[in-house]
Protein backbone atom coordinates (compact mmCIF):
# COMPACT_ATOMS: atom_id res chain seq x y z
CA UNK A 1 0.00 0.00 0.00
CA UNK A 2 1.23 3.62 -0.71
CA UNK A 3 1.50 4.65 2.97
CA UNK A 4 3.47 4.12 6.20
CA UNK A 5 2.94 1.50 8.43
CA UNK A 6 1.97 4.56 11.03
CA UNK A 7 -0.51 5.60 8.66
CA UNK A 8 -2.06 2.22 8.17
CA UNK A 9 -1.51 1.37 11.96
CA UNK A 10 -3.42 4.88 12.95
CA UNK A 11 -6.81 3.99 10.62
CA UNK A 12 -6.70 0.35 12.19
CA UNK A 13 -6.57 1.74 15.85
CA UNK A 14 -9.08 3.91 15.29
CA UNK A 15 -12.46 2.22 15.58
CA UNK A 16 -14.77 5.18 13.81
CA UNK A 17 -12.79 4.48 10.73
CA UNK A 18 -13.72 0.27 10.59
CA UNK A 19 -17.41 0.34 8.81
CA UNK A 20 -15.67 2.63 6.03
CA UNK A 21 -12.89 -0.33 6.31
CA UNK A 22 -15.69 -3.20 5.95
CA UNK A 23 -18.62 -1.33 3.77
CA UNK A 24 -21.11 -4.20 3.99
CA UNK A 25 -22.93 -2.49 6.03
CA UNK A 26 -22.59 -5.14 8.39
CA UNK A 27 -20.25 -2.79 10.24
CA UNK A 28 -22.11 0.38 11.54
CA UNK A 29 -20.34 2.25 13.89
CA UNK A 30 -17.86 2.58 16.57
CA UNK A 31 -19.60 2.75 20.33
CA UNK A 32 -16.90 3.67 22.45
CA UNK A 33 -15.55 6.16 19.83
CA UNK A 34 -12.07 5.59 21.34
CA UNK A 35 -8.62 4.69 19.82
CA UNK A 36 -7.11 1.32 20.81
CA UNK A 37 -4.26 2.26 22.48
CA UNK A 38 -3.41 -1.44 23.92
CA UNK A 39 -3.82 -5.26 24.05
CA UNK A 40 -6.44 -6.09 26.89
CA UNK A 41 -8.60 -3.24 25.84
CA UNK A 42 -12.10 -3.81 24.65
CA UNK A 43 -14.02 -1.51 21.49
CA UNK A 44 -17.26 -2.56 20.98
CA UNK A 45 -19.22 -1.84 17.70
CA UNK A 46 -22.73 -1.80 15.91
CA UNK A 47 -23.49 -4.04 13.85
CA UNK A 48 -26.11 -5.39 11.07
CA UNK A 49 -26.69 -8.61 9.57
CA UNK A 50 -29.65 -10.11 8.46
CA UNK A 51 -29.39 -13.15 9.74
CA UNK A 52 -28.61 -12.29 12.92
CA UNK A 53 -31.57 -12.69 15.99
CA UNK A 54 -31.99 -9.33 16.40
CA UNK A 55 -30.10 -7.93 12.99
CA UNK A 56 -28.91 -4.78 14.82
CA UNK A 57 -26.57 -6.27 17.75
CA UNK A 58 -23.51 -4.83 19.36
CA UNK A 59 -20.11 -6.52 19.22
CA UNK A 60 -17.36 -6.50 22.12
CA UNK A 61 -13.57 -6.74 20.49
CA UNK A 62 -11.14 -7.84 22.77
CA UNK A 63 -7.55 -6.06 21.47
CA UNK A 64 -5.09 -9.41 21.37
CA UNK A 65 -2.08 -7.88 20.17
CA UNK A 66 -0.79 -4.15 20.07
CA UNK A 67 2.56 -3.63 18.59
CA UNK A 68 2.14 -0.34 17.16
CA UNK A 69 2.48 -0.08 14.15
CA UNK A 70 3.69 -3.63 13.03
CA UNK A 71 0.38 -5.52 14.44
CA UNK A 72 -3.04 -5.29 15.78
CA UNK A 73 -5.33 -8.21 16.36
CA UNK A 74 -8.88 -8.36 18.08
CA UNK A 75 -11.61 -11.19 18.51
CA UNK A 76 -15.31 -10.27 18.55
CA UNK A 77 -16.89 -11.49 21.40
CA UNK A 78 -20.79 -11.19 22.88
CA UNK A 79 -21.46 -9.22 26.42
CA UNK A 80 -23.92 -10.49 28.11
CA UNK A 81 -26.60 -7.32 29.43
CA UNK A 82 -26.90 -9.44 32.36
CA UNK A 83 -23.74 -9.77 33.58
CA UNK A 84 -21.34 -8.05 31.54
CA UNK A 85 -19.31 -10.75 30.98
CA UNK A 86 -17.85 -11.56 27.14
CA UNK A 87 -18.36 -14.48 25.23
CA UNK A 88 -15.94 -15.60 21.96
CA UNK A 89 -16.85 -17.74 19.10
CA UNK A 90 -12.84 -18.30 18.31
CA UNK A 91 -12.35 -16.29 15.73
CA UNK A 92 -9.52 -13.67 15.18
CA UNK A 93 -9.00 -10.63 12.86
CA UNK A 94 -5.59 -9.29 12.72
CA UNK A 95 -3.72 -6.66 10.52
CA UNK A 96 0.42 -7.51 9.78
CA UNK A 97 2.43 -4.26 8.77
CA UNK A 98 5.79 -4.22 6.84
CA UNK A 99 7.78 -1.35 5.93
CA UNK A 100 8.84 -1.81 2.06
CA UNK A 101 10.29 1.60 1.35
CA UNK A 102 9.60 4.98 2.44
CA UNK A 103 6.19 5.15 2.54
CA UNK A 104 4.80 1.61 1.14
CA UNK A 105 3.74 -1.18 3.05
CA UNK A 106 3.41 -4.83 2.88
CA UNK A 107 -0.27 -5.62 4.87
CA UNK A 108 -1.39 -9.15 5.49
CA UNK A 109 -4.94 -9.37 6.48
CA UNK A 110 -5.32 -12.91 8.67
CA UNK A 111 -9.40 -13.95 9.54
CA UNK A 112 -8.54 -17.11 11.83
CA UNK A 113 -11.22 -19.00 12.85
CA UNK A 114 -9.72 -21.78 13.96
CA UNK A 115 -10.58 -21.45 17.20
CA UNK A 116 -14.22 -21.73 16.05
CA UNK A 117 -16.29 -22.79 19.06
CA UNK A 118 -18.66 -25.84 18.59
CA UNK A 119 -21.33 -23.49 19.25
CA UNK A 120 -20.43 -20.37 17.36
CA UNK A 121 -20.26 -23.50 14.05
CA UNK A 122 -23.50 -24.49 14.79
CA UNK A 123 -25.13 -20.86 14.08
CA UNK A 124 -23.08 -19.93 11.17
CA UNK A 125 -21.00 -21.45 8.25
CA UNK A 126 -17.25 -20.68 8.14
CA UNK A 127 -15.79 -18.85 7.00
CA UNK A 128 -18.79 -15.98 6.49
CA UNK A 129 -16.24 -14.08 4.46
CA UNK A 130 -14.82 -15.05 1.31
CA UNK A 131 -11.02 -13.97 0.08
CA UNK A 132 -13.13 -11.34 -2.22
CA UNK A 133 -14.24 -9.55 0.72
CA UNK A 134 -10.75 -9.64 2.35
CA UNK A 135 -9.16 -8.16 -0.74
CA UNK A 136 -12.25 -5.59 -0.97
CA UNK A 137 -11.49 -4.64 2.89
CA UNK A 138 -7.53 -4.11 1.92
CA UNK A 139 -8.58 -2.02 -0.91
CA UNK A 140 -10.97 -0.11 1.63
CA UNK A 141 -7.60 -0.07 4.00
CA UNK A 142 -5.29 1.63 1.77
CA UNK A 143 -8.31 4.48 0.30
CA UNK A 144 -8.66 5.15 3.88
CA UNK A 145 -4.83 5.99 4.64
CA UNK A 146 -4.39 8.12 1.71
CA UNK A 147 -7.67 10.05 1.95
Amino acid sequence: MNATPETLFAVLADPTTHASIDRTGNVRESIDQARITEAGQFFRMAMYHDGHPDQHYQIANLVEVFDEPRAIAWKPGTESSETGEVSFGGWVWRYDLEAVGPAHTKVMLTYDWSGLTPEARAVQTFPPFGVDYLEQSLKHLAEQATA
